[in-house]
Protein backbone atom coordinates (compact mmCIF):
# COMPACT_ATOMS: atom_id res chain seq x y z
CA UNK A 1 0.00 0.00 0.00
CA UNK A 2 1.65 3.33 -1.05
CA UNK A 3 1.64 6.36 1.65
CA UNK A 4 -0.28 8.55 -0.40
CA UNK A 5 -3.12 5.59 -0.22
CA UNK A 6 -2.38 5.12 3.57
CA UNK A 7 -2.85 8.95 4.25
CA UNK A 8 -6.31 9.16 2.14
CA UNK A 9 -7.61 6.08 4.35
CA UNK A 10 -6.57 7.83 7.35
CA UNK A 11 -8.04 11.36 6.36
CA UNK A 12 -11.48 9.30 5.24
CA UNK A 13 -11.58 7.63 8.83
CA UNK A 14 -11.21 11.33 10.67
CA UNK A 15 -13.75 12.78 8.35
CA UNK A 16 -16.14 10.14 9.54
CA UNK A 17 -15.12 10.54 13.00
CA UNK A 18 -15.27 14.77 12.54
CA UNK A 19 -18.49 14.67 11.10
CA UNK A 20 -20.14 13.06 13.94
CA UNK A 21 -18.57 14.51 17.15
CA UNK A 22 -19.55 17.27 19.05
CA UNK A 23 -17.48 20.19 18.97
CA UNK A 24 -16.59 20.84 22.45
CA UNK A 25 -17.43 24.49 23.62
CA UNK A 26 -14.84 26.78 24.78
CA UNK A 27 -15.46 29.08 28.17
CA UNK A 28 -16.30 32.25 27.48
CA UNK A 29 -14.21 35.25 26.06
CA UNK A 30 -14.58 38.51 26.62
CA UNK A 31 -15.34 41.28 24.42
CA UNK A 32 -12.68 42.91 23.21
CA UNK A 33 -12.01 45.94 25.45
CA UNK A 34 -10.27 49.30 25.56
CA UNK A 35 -6.84 48.32 26.90
CA UNK A 36 -4.01 48.77 24.59
CA UNK A 37 -5.77 51.93 23.68
CA UNK A 38 -4.15 54.51 26.47
CA UNK A 39 -0.88 54.09 24.74
CA UNK A 40 -1.29 56.84 21.59
CA UNK A 41 -1.77 54.80 18.13
CA UNK A 42 -0.44 55.98 15.06
CA UNK A 43 -2.27 56.83 12.25
CA UNK A 44 -1.28 56.76 7.72
CA UNK A 45 -2.97 59.07 5.54
CA UNK A 46 -3.37 57.05 2.29
CA UNK A 47 -4.05 59.66 -0.36
CA UNK A 48 -5.06 57.86 -3.29
CA UNK A 49 -6.21 58.53 -6.50
CA UNK A 50 -10.01 58.31 -5.18
CA UNK A 51 -9.96 59.87 -2.19
CA UNK A 52 -8.11 59.44 1.00
CA UNK A 53 -8.28 56.69 3.66
CA UNK A 54 -6.85 57.37 6.87
CA UNK A 55 -5.58 53.92 8.92
CA UNK A 56 -5.11 53.74 13.04
CA UNK A 57 -2.11 51.22 13.38
CA UNK A 58 -2.54 48.98 16.77
CA UNK A 59 0.30 49.31 18.98
CA UNK A 60 0.18 45.57 20.26
CA UNK A 61 1.47 44.24 16.86
CA UNK A 62 4.82 46.39 16.77
CA UNK A 63 6.78 44.44 14.48
CA UNK A 64 3.81 45.22 11.92
CA UNK A 65 3.54 48.89 13.03
CA UNK A 66 6.96 49.97 13.07
CA UNK A 67 7.31 48.09 9.63
CA UNK A 68 4.58 49.66 8.05
CA UNK A 69 6.10 53.17 9.47
CA UNK A 70 9.53 52.63 8.09
CA UNK A 71 8.50 52.01 4.25
CA UNK A 72 5.66 55.10 4.68
CA UNK A 73 8.39 56.99 5.81
CA UNK A 74 10.85 55.75 2.58
CA UNK A 75 7.71 56.73 0.08
CA UNK A 76 7.86 52.69 -0.41
CA UNK A 77 3.74 52.91 -0.90
CA UNK A 78 4.09 56.13 -2.95
CA UNK A 79 2.65 55.40 -6.73
CA UNK A 80 1.59 51.91 -5.85
CA UNK A 81 -1.84 50.15 -7.37
CA UNK A 82 -4.39 48.66 -5.46
CA UNK A 83 -4.09 45.29 -7.39
CA UNK A 84 -6.26 43.36 -6.32
CA UNK A 85 -9.78 44.18 -5.90
CA UNK A 86 -12.61 41.88 -4.98
CA UNK A 87 -16.09 43.32 -4.50
CA UNK A 88 -17.71 42.10 -0.69
CA UNK A 89 -14.23 41.07 -0.27
CA UNK A 90 -11.34 43.36 0.32
CA UNK A 91 -9.12 45.30 -1.55
CA UNK A 92 -4.90 45.09 -1.73
CA UNK A 93 -1.76 46.48 -2.60
CA UNK A 94 1.68 46.96 -1.85
CA UNK A 95 3.71 45.28 -4.39
CA UNK A 96 6.71 47.82 -5.15
CA UNK A 97 6.49 46.39 -8.44
CA UNK A 98 3.05 47.66 -9.16
CA UNK A 99 4.48 51.19 -9.63
CA UNK A 100 5.80 51.06 -13.37
CA UNK A 101 3.39 48.07 -14.46
CA UNK A 102 1.77 47.69 -17.38
CA UNK A 103 -1.70 47.13 -18.08
CA UNK A 104 -0.97 43.16 -18.70
CA UNK A 105 1.50 42.73 -16.06
CA UNK A 106 1.06 40.42 -13.61
CA UNK A 107 0.97 41.67 -9.72
CA UNK A 108 1.16 40.34 -6.58
CA UNK A 109 4.81 39.10 -5.84
CA UNK A 110 6.38 42.49 -5.27
CA UNK A 111 7.88 42.54 -1.32
CA UNK A 112 11.18 44.70 0.17
CA UNK A 113 12.61 41.21 0.00
CA UNK A 114 11.42 39.81 3.75
CA UNK A 115 8.35 38.75 5.74
CA UNK A 116 7.18 39.54 9.28
CA UNK A 117 6.87 37.37 11.51
CA UNK A 118 2.61 36.69 12.37
CA UNK A 119 1.22 38.82 14.81
CA UNK A 120 -1.80 37.35 15.94
CA UNK A 121 -3.55 39.44 18.26
CA UNK A 122 -6.95 37.43 18.09
CA UNK A 123 -9.66 37.30 19.03
CA UNK A 124 -9.13 41.04 20.23
CA UNK A 125 -8.91 41.99 16.68
CA UNK A 126 -10.34 40.45 13.93
CA UNK A 127 -12.05 40.91 9.82
CA UNK A 128 -14.60 43.19 10.47
CA UNK A 129 -15.23 45.93 7.86
CA UNK A 130 -12.56 48.05 8.08
CA UNK A 131 -9.65 46.00 9.12
CA UNK A 132 -6.36 47.17 7.89
CA UNK A 133 -4.04 43.52 7.74
CA UNK A 134 -1.22 41.73 6.13
CA UNK A 135 -1.06 40.10 2.81
CA UNK A 136 0.91 36.79 2.42
CA UNK A 137 1.48 33.60 0.32
CA UNK A 138 -0.43 30.35 1.61
CA UNK A 139 0.03 27.60 4.30
CA UNK A 140 1.65 25.18 1.94
CA UNK A 141 5.06 26.90 1.56
CA UNK A 142 4.11 29.79 4.96
CA UNK A 143 3.12 27.41 7.30
CA UNK A 144 4.45 29.78 10.05
CA UNK A 145 1.97 32.60 8.50
CA UNK A 146 4.49 34.93 8.03
CA UNK A 147 3.41 38.27 6.60
CA UNK A 148 4.65 39.75 3.20
CA UNK A 149 6.83 42.95 3.72
CA UNK A 150 4.87 45.18 1.98
CA UNK A 151 1.22 44.06 0.82
CA UNK A 152 -1.88 44.56 2.63
CA UNK A 153 -5.61 44.58 2.43
CA UNK A 154 -8.19 46.35 3.95
CA UNK A 155 -11.42 44.39 4.41
CA UNK A 156 -14.92 45.42 3.00
CA UNK A 157 -16.65 41.74 3.33
CA UNK A 158 -20.61 41.12 3.94
CA UNK A 159 -22.78 41.11 6.51
CA UNK A 160 -23.52 37.31 7.89
CA UNK A 161 -26.58 35.76 9.41
CA UNK A 162 -26.65 33.95 12.84
CA UNK A 163 -26.79 31.30 11.35
CA UNK A 164 -24.26 31.68 8.54
CA UNK A 165 -21.97 32.33 11.29
CA UNK A 166 -22.64 29.48 13.11
CA UNK A 167 -22.25 27.11 10.18
CA UNK A 168 -18.91 28.89 9.84
CA UNK A 169 -17.56 28.06 13.13
CA UNK A 170 -18.35 24.62 12.70
CA UNK A 171 -16.56 24.28 9.28
CA UNK A 172 -13.26 26.14 10.78
CA UNK A 173 -13.20 23.71 13.77
CA UNK A 174 -13.34 20.98 10.98
CA UNK A 175 -10.86 22.64 9.15
CA UNK A 176 -8.72 23.51 12.58
CA UNK A 177 -9.07 19.28 13.11
CA UNK A 178 -7.97 18.19 9.87
CA UNK A 179 -4.76 20.74 10.49
CA UNK A 180 -3.87 19.01 13.28
CA UNK A 181 -4.51 15.16 11.84
CA UNK A 182 -2.24 16.38 9.29
CA UNK A 183 0.59 17.51 11.22
CA UNK A 184 0.18 14.67 13.65
CA UNK A 185 0.56 12.07 10.54
CA UNK A 186 3.91 14.20 9.66
CA UNK A 187 5.09 13.71 12.65
CA UNK A 188 4.79 10.34 13.06
CA UNK A 189 5.64 9.46 9.14
CA UNK A 190 8.70 7.15 10.44
CA UNK A 191 6.37 5.11 12.42
CA UNK A 192 3.88 4.83 9.32
CA UNK A 193 6.48 3.65 7.38
CA UNK A 194 7.52 0.63 9.74
CA UNK A 195 3.76 -0.05 10.02
CA UNK A 196 3.69 -0.51 6.07
CA UNK A 197 7.10 -2.25 5.81
CA UNK A 198 5.42 -4.76 8.09
CA UNK A 199 1.90 -4.88 6.93
CA UNK A 200 0.82 -4.16 10.13
CA UNK A 201 -2.86 -3.67 9.67
CA UNK A 202 -3.94 -3.75 13.17
CA UNK A 203 -0.95 -1.70 14.04
CA UNK A 204 -1.93 0.83 11.62
CA UNK A 205 -5.86 0.61 12.80
CA UNK A 206 -4.26 1.29 16.41
CA UNK A 207 -2.14 4.13 15.10
CA UNK A 208 -5.23 5.53 13.53
CA UNK A 209 -7.33 5.64 16.38
CA UNK A 210 -4.45 7.06 17.94
CA UNK A 211 -4.10 10.02 16.31
CA UNK A 212 -7.94 10.81 15.69
CA UNK A 213 -7.98 10.72 19.90
CA UNK A 214 -4.83 13.29 19.96
CA UNK A 215 -6.59 15.24 17.51
CA UNK A 216 -9.91 15.46 19.46
CA UNK A 217 -8.08 16.12 22.70
CA UNK A 218 -5.49 18.93 20.82
CA UNK A 219 -8.90 20.42 19.21
CA UNK A 220 -10.79 20.73 22.94
CA UNK A 221 -7.80 22.89 24.42
CA UNK A 222 -8.65 25.74 22.27
CA UNK A 223 -11.69 25.37 19.99
CA UNK A 224 -12.59 28.34 17.64
CA UNK A 225 -15.49 30.26 18.64
CA UNK A 226 -16.61 33.94 17.74
CA UNK A 227 -16.90 36.25 20.63
CA UNK A 228 -19.67 38.54 21.42
CA UNK A 229 -17.58 41.66 19.55
CA UNK A 230 -17.48 39.46 16.19
CA UNK A 231 -20.81 37.96 15.75
CA UNK A 232 -21.86 41.51 16.28
CA UNK A 233 -19.71 43.40 14.11
CA UNK A 234 -20.29 40.43 11.69
CA UNK A 235 -24.06 40.82 11.70
CA UNK A 236 -24.26 44.34 11.23
CA UNK A 237 -21.41 45.86 9.77
CA UNK A 238 -19.79 42.76 8.06
CA UNK A 239 -16.80 41.49 7.54
CA UNK A 240 -14.31 38.45 6.44
CA UNK A 241 -14.77 35.92 9.36
CA UNK A 242 -13.31 33.08 7.34
CA UNK A 243 -9.86 34.81 7.76
CA UNK A 244 -9.63 35.19 11.57
CA UNK A 245 -7.01 33.66 12.94
CA UNK A 246 -4.90 33.18 9.85
CA UNK A 247 -3.82 36.90 8.45
CA UNK A 248 -2.13 39.23 10.46
CA UNK A 249 -4.96 42.38 11.55
CA UNK A 250 -2.52 45.26 12.33
CA UNK A 251 -4.93 48.18 12.42
CA UNK A 252 -8.30 49.85 10.87
CA UNK A 253 -9.65 52.48 8.97
CA UNK A 254 -10.79 55.35 10.69
CA UNK A 255 -11.59 57.90 8.12
CA UNK A 256 -12.54 56.97 4.11
CA UNK A 257 -13.97 53.91 4.06
CA UNK A 258 -16.60 55.59 1.19
CA UNK A 259 -13.56 55.85 -0.70
CA UNK A 260 -12.67 52.11 0.03
CA UNK A 261 -15.78 51.16 -1.17
CA UNK A 262 -15.71 53.24 -4.33
CA UNK A 263 -12.22 50.96 -5.01
CA UNK A 264 -14.07 48.01 -4.39
CA UNK A 265 -17.01 48.80 -6.67
CA UNK A 266 -14.20 49.77 -9.36
CA UNK A 267 -14.81 47.51 -12.51
CA UNK A 268 -11.64 44.35 -12.74
CA UNK A 269 -10.62 42.29 -15.26
CA UNK A 270 -7.87 39.56 -15.40
CA UNK A 271 -6.42 38.63 -11.82
CA UNK A 272 -8.90 41.20 -10.29
CA UNK A 273 -7.03 43.97 -11.21
CA UNK A 274 -8.92 47.14 -11.58
CA UNK A 275 -9.20 47.55 -15.41
CA UNK A 276 -8.26 51.44 -14.46
CA UNK A 277 -5.22 51.67 -12.81
CA UNK A 278 -5.83 52.95 -8.96
CA UNK A 279 -3.05 54.65 -6.94
CA UNK A 280 -1.52 55.26 -3.48
CA UNK A 281 -0.64 58.80 -4.40
CA UNK A 282 1.19 59.69 -1.48
CA UNK A 283 1.08 58.01 2.21
CA UNK A 284 2.44 60.15 4.84
CA UNK A 285 1.77 59.77 9.27
CA UNK A 286 -0.49 61.98 10.64
CA UNK A 287 -0.81 63.16 14.09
Amino acid sequence: MKKSLFLSILMVAFTLMSCSANNADSESQSSASQKGKTEKMTKVELETSLGKIVVELYNETPQHRDNFIKLVKEGYYDGVLFHRVIKDFMIQTGDGNSKTAGPETSLGDGDPGYTIEAEFVYPKYFHKRGALAAARTGDQVNPERRSSGSQFYIVTGKVYSSDELQMMTKRMNDVKKQDIFRRLITENSAKIDELQNNHDSEGIKTLQNELIQKTEAEAAENPFKMTDEQLNAYTSIGGTPHLDGQYTVFGEVVEGMDVVDKIQNTTTGRLDRPTIDIRIIKAKIVK
